[in-house]
């Protein structure tokens, strides 16, 4: 998936290729709701404010982040909607953009910037704001070139970037059968033989196989037809020993037959990350290892370690909008999407866009694995966190403030120009709050990693805006 998506010689976000088209829109290979309407990123920067004033409305060291921000749609509205509250506003130092893709950056660039030059910096790239000189707009590839900082606080968003991680695949094999008494005897010239070893008893239970990606053999290739599949691999591999032993759920599902699970290390990685700089690392428990590892002929250098960040008072807020099964592992979820449509993730590698499930409550174990100053609300569905925000509220105000604009003759529109703005405001909202089996609403869920605070005596634990709680001015 890394390969197929971000390889520098071809991918499919970060192809330099001329004739390579916008992956986005009607007119690409899929529309996101910042591109269907503008109310879903002003709510999202409405959210990041109600979480600055709950935790304190801090006057400095505030940042934005953003994983994978495809065109900066999300971030402009965001940004909109911050200028209408200065405090915060002031207190916003950077906006951190985590792109790959050049061209994906040159739109960011362009959409956020305007004019402002854009200059290359030891971390990546640097310009400022069109909404204000003040606002420093920072592009880097990897999250990890962005310091921690225990007094920062930082507000993340992560929209449809998780479903775009690399998964490991893994399906779950009985045990190999014991021979019967008597069975496998061998017959020698000097009588027989009977089998001394048995399997040792790991061989005895069910075990996890991995699903790796291979070239189908040439007597079931097709013309037309993918030229790789899934097979499973012969024996145990280095993932397959390890990963899904690091949650009870997946071992849960082992001594179910064939049962599959996804795994995405990455995903749990930038969790892991997100948590420490909200609420700090874990406390050190074991002793340093030593500085280098003794081996008989040399002695090899261990490692970096870890970069730990102190952090007494937790702050900042993650929030994570992705499609993906509430509660449940995500199987057999692995596709790829051309012009709208679902067709084999290993057609035309490099001009597919792949995609497979997100296990929120993994990501959500990740961050309160990573963290002791954190804790997670969620996952809801986007419908019912949306409608919390008040979606509807303020798409009726949008079509108000057209008609009133309209009436005053301070446009110029025409009334079938005006029909027609008015019902992509309507259609584009109830299109994101959709609860249908297939809808926007019921498939993309959203999860929430705040600051832990425990709740006073006999008081009710604070809980975000859009996660059953409220705002306190």
């Amino acid at each position: 998936m890394r390969q197929c998506l971000t390889s520098d010689l071809g991918g499919y976000y970060t192809s330099t290729s001329p004739s390579t088209s916008d992956q986005f829109g009607s007119k690409g290979d899929f529309v996101t709701s910042p591109e269907i309407s503008q109310v879903f990123g002003e709510l999202i920067g409405v959210w990041v404010v109600a979480e600055w004033i709950a935790q304190g409305r801090r006057n400095e060291g505030v940042y934005l982040m953003e994983v994978g921000p495809g065109r900066g749609t999300l971030m402009d509205d965001m940004l909109r909607t911050v200028r209408n509250f200065p405090d915060l506003a002031m207190a916003i130092e950077a906006v951190y953009m985590i792109e790959a893709s050049p061209r994906l950056r040159e739109a960011q660039h362009k959409l956020l910037c305007g004019d402002n030059a854009m200059e290359e910096t030891s971390m990546g790239w640097q310009s400022v704001s069109k909404h204000s000189k003040e606002l420093k707009i920072i592009w880097t590839e990897d999250v990890r070139f962005v310091p921690k900082d225990g007094s920062k606080t930082p507000f993340i968003v992560a929209h449809e970037f998780f479903d775009a991680l690399p998964i490991h695949v893994f399906q779950s094999v009985p045990p190999a059968p014991q021979p019967a008494d008597g069975e496998g005897t061998i017959q020698t010239p000097t009588g027989p033989i009977k089998p001394q070893r048995r399997l040792p008893q790991a061989s005895q239970q069910a075990q996890w196989r991995e699903l790796l990606v291979s070239p189908k053999p040439p007597h079931r290739l097709e013309e037309g037809q993918p030229e790789f599949e899934l097979s499973q691999a012969r024996a145990s591999t280095p993932h397959s020993m390890y990963l899904p032993e690091t949650s009870s759920r997946y071992r849960t599902l082992q001594s179910k037959a064939d049962a599959t699970v996804e795994i995405s290390p990455e995903s749990q990685a930038y969790l892991r990350d997100f948590a420490e700089r909200i609420g700090g690392s874990n406390p050190v428990t074991e002793p340093p290892k030593p500085a280098s590892i003794p081996t008989p002929t040399r002695t090899v250098a261990s490692g970096p370690a870890p970069e730990r960040i102190a952090k007494p008072s937790p702050s900042g807020a993650a929030l994570i909008i992705d499609y993906g099964p509430a509660t449940t592992v995500p199987a057999n979820s692995l596709r790829g999407i051309r012009s709208h449509n679902l067709v084999s993730p290993f057609e035309s590698p490099g001009t597919t866009d792949l995609s497979a499930d997100v296990d929120f409550i993994a990501l959500a174990e990740s961050a309160l694995n990573a963290s002791p100053g954190v804790e997670a609300h969620g996952p809801v569905d986007q419908a019912r966190f949306l409608t919390a925000m008040g979606i509807q509220e303020r798409a009726a105000q949008l079509v108000k403030l057209a008609v009133d604009k309209e009436r005053g003759g301070s446009t110029g529109t025409e009334k079938g120009e005006l029909t027609e703005k008015v019902k992509r405001i309507e259609g584009g909202w109830k299109r994101l709050v959709d609860n249908g089996s297939e809808g926007m609403g019921s498939l993309y869920k959203v999860l929430a990693i705040v600051p832990y605070k425990p709740g006073e005596a006999g008081e009710a634990r604070r809980r975000p805006v859009g996660f059953g709680g409220d705002i306190k001015l």
